[in-house]
């Protein structure tokens, strides 16, 4: 990727790799408020969002277009890449089997525990550290070309 340019009308361009890790982070603080104000829903919500706006960081320096468009899709192509450090794949795997809502008609209740929704968030906050990675990498990178 060249030097990046903003899209306000595009989904992916409208904010730079940075202001897509700063969202993230913004994110990964309103899931922790969730969580430990007893909102599931939000949390897991956040945490899922927070995982996606960081990996949106990555897809803006190393596009790829089997990771869609959608939070969801980035994880779920993420969790089956096999490009990807394992406890990558697996933080993806852990976000996606934690659903956000409950059954059709409230039939199924989701027992949670402090335990449950921290590894959640860990799971989201090794998914961001992934995509921060990638970010950093790819600005390296090309750092060490205009130094040759």
């Amino acid at each position: 990727m060249g030097t990046f340019v903003r899209d306000p009308a595009h989904w992916l361009y409208k904010f730079s790799p940075d202001q897509w890790i700063s969202a993230a982070l913004h994110e990964i603080r309103a899931a922790e408020a969730a969580f430990k104000a007893h909102n599931a829903r939000a949390g897991l919500a956040g945490a899922k969002r927070a995982a996606g706006m960081a990996l949106n960081a990555a897809l803006i320096v190393v596009p790829n277009p089997a990771w869609g468009r959608s939070y969801i899709d980035h994880l779920s192509a993420l969790s089956r890449e096999r490009d990807v450090p394992e406890a990558v794949r697996a933080a993806c795997q852990v976000l996606l089997e934690n659903p956000s809502r409950g059954a059709p008609g409230g039939q199924v209740i989701t027992l949670r525990t402090a335990r449950s929704d921290e590894r959640a968030l860990e799971a989201a906050r090794d998914v961001m550290a992934h995509a921060y990675a990638v970010v950093k990498r790819h600005a390296a990178d090309h750092d060490d070309d205009k130094h040759e």
